[in-house]
């Protein structure tokens, strides 16, 4: 009876395990490959849009201001004269750009959400 040499099986075992992996994770063809990296850089492009929406709702924030104080007092019927009145009106010029830009920031934020499956995915 003839000896099987323990090296040519565990050969066969290995390339055998090979096959089944590559079975298990098909190789993807260039055109899925192009088709990831742009998924990425659209990725990458959302969360750097995302980054200037946020810059750009900070900004219009403290070009607000605090001027809270200020309409409740001009809704409760209080007259606002000199450098009250003219920080009033451009409190509220800055809160329809504070409006805009909040609104840009949420759409941001809503397009660059699949960004966290990708750095889940990258970052473990």
């Amino acid at each position: 009876m003839a000896k099987s040499n323990g090296a040519k099986s565990e050969t066969s075992t290995v390339e055998s395990e090979i096959s089944d992996a590559e079975d298990l994770a098909p190789v993807k063809d260039s055109s899925e490959l192009v088709e990831g990296a742009q998924d990425i850089d659209e990725i990458l492009n959302s969360l750097k849009a995302l980054l200037s929406a946020l810059e750009k709702l900070q900004k219009a924030r403290l070009e607000v201001g605090d001027i809270k104080p200020l309409i409740g007092r001009m809704l409760d019927g209080e007259l606002l004269e000199g450098e009250e009145l003219e920080q009033l009106k451009s409190g509220v010029n800055g809160l329809s750009r504070l409006v805009r830009t909040y609104s840009d920031h949420q759409a941001a934020l809503t397009k660059a959400q699949p960004a966290r499956q990708l750095l889940d995915q990258v970052i473990k």
